[in-house]
């Protein structure tokens, strides 16, 4: 797909399986707070792996069928879950992460960081990895109206609330999942880059529309580049 060479000044980055390595522990913390809440995780895990970077209250409402009682416990108990494994250690950036960051922020861009997650979680995460003030904005699913992926309403929120470009066409999103690939189509962003250190493969993330697949996310400020000169 063809990408119209303009400055892309705002960058929407996804957490977990693209700038973060958390060794799998989504798939832990479900497993845990499925047998918490007296499920089976077993005969959950497929489709919590095939909606990897869904919020995670929307994937709960779909496998307890929309009983929200239930699907509100079961996401505060995988919050739970996720949180203790997360304070064990067990989380560290991708490699190269927090330098592609610093190198878009020195090429003049405004970067975002997303998750599926609640904000207690990503806080948790940004704790853990010592990135409070890695970017000036981080946005969860709550801080843009309770949808996540793959609606596109994080990447317009972080679009509204950073003012740091007038046009969609000048936002570059990457993540590693199907429904990063679809929020960022959805939101007009005008580079939409998978990456392969997470949860989906190339060929998912082409045919959910990725623009450009990368090996990591260290690639993206030689891509932005590119697409500019």
């Amino acid at each position: 797909m063809s990408i119209k060479k303009q400055q892309h000044d705002l960058v929407v980055l996804d957490m977990a399986g693209t700038t973060v390595a958390d060794g799998g522990l989504v798939e832990q913390a479900f497993t845990v707070a499925a047998e918490r809440l007296g499920e089976d995780p077993a005969a959950m895990i497929g489709h919590v792996r095939a909606t990897m970077g869904e919020s995670k209250i929307s994937v709960f409402r779909h496998l307890l069928d929309g009983d929200e009682a239930r699907a509100q416990k079961a996401n505060l108990l995988f919050e739970d879950a996720y949180g203790e494994l997360v304070s064990d250690g067990r989380i560290a950036p991708i490699p190269g992460a927090a330098e592609a960051i610093a190198t878009l922020g020195e090429q003049g861009r405004t970067v975002v960081l997303t998750t599926g997650f609640a904000r207690v979680t990503q806080d948790a995460i940004l704790d853990a990895l010592g990135w409070r003030d890695l970017v000036g904005l981080t946005l969860c699913p709550a801080d843009a109206g309770g949808r996540g992926r793959p609606y596109p309403d994080m990447v317009l929120a972080a679009f509204l609330r950073t003012g740091a470009v007038e046009d969609v066409r000048r936002i570059a999103v990457a993540g590693d999942t199907s429904y990063d690939m679809l929020s960022g189509v959805r939101s007009g962003a005008g580079i939409v880059a998978g990456v392969l250190t997470g949860a989906h493969d190339e060929t998912a993330l082409t045919e959910h529309g990725a623009h450009r697949v990368l090996a990591s996310i260290v690639e993206l400020p030689a891509l932005l580049q590119e697409f500019e000169a």
